[in-house]
């Protein structure tokens, strides 16, 4: 016996409403239609499939049974035309994010997973690049957005636009050497143990960068790769550390200080590529779900 997949789908619909009427919406069927496709059901089938009733209808044994197997065809019958409408269509091209080591942190990852989640079709490539090499990748048209550091991003004729604060902080071990302290300046902090990230990290560039070259030399007991390791680190009491405000957790055992010094205070802009489609869907997507995180 053929079964035919519409027939099957309305079926599994109406045992799911429990109505015919509601079956025959949901495929968009009148319903003296919909009434005649259950019939010839039951009438290949050679046994009643609904028991009908004045509230509705309600599958007979072997209506459940029908209908359980009927979701497991619909839903390999699915995954097939998935399966092959993948070698038929072209992929979309993934979209290209940018952005410092600083909103990689607790900022873009949210973001990232509620726009994949979002568009299961369209992927993302993200990388982490200082704010220079980032404004050069979007006026070249090498990316779709970045996120940048205001003071890096002047007189770039990019599109920009404020996202929120980045500013910097000093951490250190609680009940350590900052208790009692709501802020100072980086010389102070240099005369005590810091914990780094290593030279390549966009945020200790940052940081070397405008320290120049009359700063105190620092002795930093370490470097490592992320902001949680540094933290941990700095938590623990092996030395200060330097981070975005932001990247404090919330509730961890720390005491934080400000930081006086000019450069400390950033925000972060997000800025749109030169040859980016202002029209693309999936772009002001990405843009939208960067901005709540940041509010």
């Amino acid at each position: 016996m053929r079964y035919d997949l519409d027939d099957l789908r309305l079926f599994v619909h109406i045992v799911t409403e429990g109505s015919i009427t509601a079956g025959a919406r949901r495929m968009r069927l009148s319903l003296p239609s919909a009434s005649a496709r259950v019939r010839s059901l039951e009438r290949h089938a050679g046994v009643s499939l609904l028991d009908r009733g004045r509230r509705g209808v309600r599958p007979t044994p072997a209506g459940a049974t029908l209908a359980r197997h009927a979701r497991e065809v619909l839903d390999r019958t699915a995954r097939l035309e998935n399966a092959v409408a993948g070698y038929a269509r072209s992929p979309a091209e993934p979209l290209v994010l940018v952005t410092g080591s600083s909103a990689m942190h607790r900022l873009v990852p949210p973001a990232l997973i509620a726009f994949l989640l979002e568009y299961a079709d369209q992927d993302v490539t993200v990388l982490e690049r200082r704010t220079p090499q980032t404004v050069r990748m979007l006026t070249s048209g090498e990316a779709d957005l970045g996120i940048v550091i205001e003071d890096e991003a002047r007189d770039s004729g990019l599109e920009t636009e404020l996202l929120g604060d980045d500013s910097l902080v000093v951490v250190g071990q609680a009940g350590g050497v900052l208790a009692g302290r709501g802020g100072l300046a980086y010389r102070e902090i240099a005369e005590h143990p810091l914990v780094g990230l290593v030279a390549s990290a966009p945020l200790q560039r940052w940081i070397d960068k405008n320290l120049g070259p009359h700063a105190p030399v620092a002795r930093y007991r370490t470097l490592v790769t992320n902001l949680d390791t540094q933290i941990s680190l700095a938590a623990a009491g092996v030395g200060l550390a330097v981070i975005p405000r932001r990247a404090v957790p919330p509730g961890r055992a720390l005491d934080v200080c400000e930081l006086h010094d000019p450069w400390a205070h950033r925000r972060h802009l997000l800025c749109w590529g030169a040859r980016v489609r202002q029209s693309s869907r999936a772009v002001a997507a990405l843009a939208e779900h960067l901005r709540r995180v940041y509010t």
